[in-house]
């Protein structure tokens, strides 16, 4: 889902900053990973900005270039694809290409298939599980689905979908259909998934298809309590997501809110190259992705 928000001027603060200093001079990373937001293929005639038919090639570039970049892995921040249970034939073939391993992280438009095939577009995605965690060198990677409450993404007539309704009517009365939230379930796991890395010294990447910060149409509907959360862990340093394709940013507390514009709706392309050091994430953004650095507390 896409709603134009201008990006925040402490993005514009970030990219206006004077030469990477000396400390940082050194420009060889400690780890890269390639990230992609809102690939959203669907075999579809192009619909004002939603440029179906150039998502393919887009995604094949993005993979050659990931190729050549030594990472350690690749993520998808959700809506992999616009709609149809068909469009994953057409998409997954091409990120099989990658040399790394992938990642991925569920989006709204990843349900937009029948009720039969909601249950299976984890598994389809080659996901254990819907949300779920691991590391990479220091760092604990933490991949949530913000479609666990929601209007889409179960059966209609199921539990989960009553309950979830509910909860809206209830807690978040006129949300956005098109966004969800982490369930209660998804909260304490991701709190005593914080505790521990916290006792680790770890440091975390959140990654979710929605954004919580700064304010926005798109946030989760328990943005508040997500934030709330994480305002009780110093382990997290930066919160990765999608959904909003123009793109946004906003640091808070220390801890880096970064939106990548989706790949989707641009004649040219969007994603990124991270590369980790220890004082800093370095942004290097193709296409309309911007390159920005993200000092780390």
């Amino acid at each position: 889902m896409k709603t134009a928000v201008p990006r925040r001027t402490a993005l514009a603060a970030l990219l206006a900053a004077p030469a990477v200093p000396r400390a940082w001079a050194d420009p060889r990373p400690d780890f890269r990973i390639g990230t992609i937001a809102d690939c959203q293929y669907a075999a579809e005639p192009d619909s004002g900005q939603r440029l179906y038919r150039l998502s393919p090639a887009k995604l094949r570039a993005a993979v050659t270039d990931f190729n050549r970049q030594g990472l350690d892995f690749a993520v998808h921040l959700g809506d992999f694809i616009d709609k149809d249970w068909s469009s994953f034939d057409m998409l997954l073939p091409i990120a099989g290409q990658l040399q790394r391993p992938w990642r991925f992280v569920l989006g709204n438009h990843d349900f937009l298939v029948t009720d039969d095939k909601k249950p299976l577009v984890a598994a389809r995605l080659g996901m254990s599980a819907r949300y779920y965690k691991f590391t990479s060198h220091d760092w604990l990677f933490v991949a949530l689905d913000g479609n666990d409450v929601s209007s889409y993404a179960w059966p209609a007539g199921s539990p989960e979908l009553a309950a979830s309704m509910r909860l809206r009517d209830e807690k978040y009365p006129g949300a956005s259909l098109w966004n969800g939230a982490l369930s209660a379930a998804q909260m304490r796991w991701l709190h005593e998934t914080l505790t521990e890395a916290d006792d680790q010294g770890r440091k975390v990447m959140l990654m979710c298809h929605f954004p919580v910060y700064p304010d926005n149409p798109n946030n989760l509907w328990n943005a508040a309590d997500v934030l709330a959360l994480i305002d009780h862990h110093a382990c997290v340093r930066i919160w990765l997501n999608g959904h909003n394709h123009d793109g946004n940013y906003a640091i808070r507390n220390g801890v880096h809110f970064l939106n990548l514009h989706g790949m989707l709706d641009t004649q040219q392309t969007a994603y990124a190259v991270l590369d980790f050091h220890a004082d800093r994430i370095a942004v290097n953004g193709r296409g309309r992705e911007p390159d920005v650095i993200l000092p780390l507390r």
